[in-house]
């Protein structure tokens, strides 16, 4: 989400300088998919809220938490990414995922994501345990706020993204690379 401590169009916005988590994230990516002519800084993740409100910056890019929390700052949500990549595409944003080299071989590949996979299934099949112990790296989050939050990145779309979210991936990654934001051509093969 695009936030600001005043309600600027969609227009001005592109005007501004824009505080970002990172230039490798998928917040940034959708940014720039979005107004490739904005200017950006990067501002680690969770220093963007204080240093927009600080009047470092007019607008901050958030990312995690931030997107629940923002709203006790003051500060006024000018777009959400994942709402206009949804019109844009009619598909989901697709926000981060587990790599892994292809050189291991099909073997380790399936071993490491069955893996992952298993953990994630322990993790949905006891939330409040998992929840509680994610409790203790939570930024300024209460019980509530931090189960909305585990819910935004951890569901049934991180064991499987589904066609739609696989075909997100790819469109977005295509799209990131025609318009210049992504040097390379990318391929992405899904480990099943």
């Amino acid at each position: 989400m695009i936030v600001a401590t005043k309600p600027y169009d969609l227009d001005e916005i592109r005007k501004v300088k824009i505080a970002v988590p990172g230039t490798l994230t998928t917040a940034y990516l959708a940014l720039k998919l979005f107004a490739p002519e904005i200017e950006t800084a990067v501002v680690p993740f969770d220093q963007i809220i204080p240093e927009v409100m600080a009047g470092n910056y007019q607008a901050g890019l958030i990312i995690h938490e931030g997107q629940l929390t923002y709203p006790r700052t003051g500060l006024s949500k000018i777009l959400d990414l994942g709402v206009w990549w949804r019109e844009q595409t009619g598909l989901p944003l697709p926000l981060g995922g587990n790599a892994i080299r292809r050189s291991l071989g099909d073997a380790t590949m399936l071993t490491v994501t069955q893996a992952v996979r298993d953990s994630i299934q322990y993790g949905l099949d006891h939330r409040e345990q998992a929840l509680e112990y994610a409790m203790q790296f939570g930024r300024d989050l209460d019980t509530s706020l931090a189960d909305k939050f585990v819910g935004m990145y951890v569901n049934e779309r991180t064991l499987d993204y589904g066609s739609d979210g696989r075909e997100a991936i790819r469109k977005l990654l295509a799209m990131g690379h025609e318009r210049g934001v992504i040097p390379h051509p990318v391929q992405v093969d899904f480990v099943e």
